[in-house]
């Protein structure tokens, strides 16, 4: 079966012009162009960009996604496993942190006695030794980079980090009525991106985005934009994606 780049783009939820640079840069080319010179997709195609999205969620850049996927050595059933463990760690953890919310909000409102154990259900030492794991095999050169600059701050430096870190957040959460494409805020996101890359890692526009999208997804990043501004994890995301797409084009 063939398929036209706007069924691939409503299958996979991606846009038009997404596929169209994924042509460009050679990672995710059609099986065929038709003499009217459309662009035609196999189900085999479609394998490769589910793979291709699964890595990217993952926080790959596009280079390396191509590199990976184009070794001779590249055994997709192991790379789908390797997948599968880290999200069902995700969602493990994500679980108990809902939990933990749960029996905190029954504690509040005197439902519940909770123990001070259970208040930190999802946060322990062992199970984030565990994810840092996992995160290591799947993205050694990000994790490294990351963990060698973060060896050499000091106690006030990641205080500092922190500071700077919820000033931005602030910052962006005081300009939620201008919209997320508005200039004042794409100001303060590009600090943001810039930021992470000098203090953290070397982070793709495609990693940006996805970062943005957990701040959404995941319970822990969510609840600490919308203590903040009510909506602001979502504005964070349209904001970091309005960014990424730009510097991308």
């Amino acid at each position: 079966m063939t398929y036209t780049v706007k069924s691939v783009s409503e299958i996979a939820g991606i846009s038009i012009r997404t596929l169209h640079y994924y042509d460009q840069i050679d990672l995710f080319k059609p099986e065929a162009v038709s003499e009217s010179g459309y662009r035609l997709y196999s189900d085999h195609n479609l394998e490769r960009l589910q793979e291709i999205l699964f890595f990217r969620e993952l926080g790959f850049d596009l280079k390396e996604i191509k590199n990976i996927l184009d070794s001779p050595e590249y055994d997709r059933e192991e790379a789908l496993l390797s997948h599968k463990t880290l999200l069902i760690e995700k969602k493990r953890r994500i679980e108990k942190l809902i939990i933990s919310v749960e029996k905190t909000l029954n504690s509040i409102k005197g439902v519940k006695t909770m123990t001070k154990k259970e208040m930190f259900a999802g946060f322990d030492d062992k199970q984030m030794e565990e994810y840092k794991k996992e995160a290591k095999a799947i993205w050694p050169q990000k994790f490294a980079e990351s963990e060698k600059k973060m060896a050499n701050y000091t106690k006030d430096d990641m205080q500092n980090i922190q500071v700077e870190m919820e000033n931005i957040r602030d910052q962006v959460a005081a300009l939620m009525d201008k919209g997320a494409d508005n200039p004042e805020v794409q100001k303060v996101i590009t600090e943001y991106y810039q930021y992470i890359n000098d203090k953290f890692y070397s982070c793709s526009p495609e990693m940006f985005k996805g970062l943005g999208q957990m701040y959404v997804d995941d319970e822990r990043f969510k609840a600490y934009y919308e203590n903040a501004k009510v909506g602001l994890a979502e504005f964070m995301k349209d904001a970091m994606q309005i960014y990424a797409d730009k510097i991308s084009s």
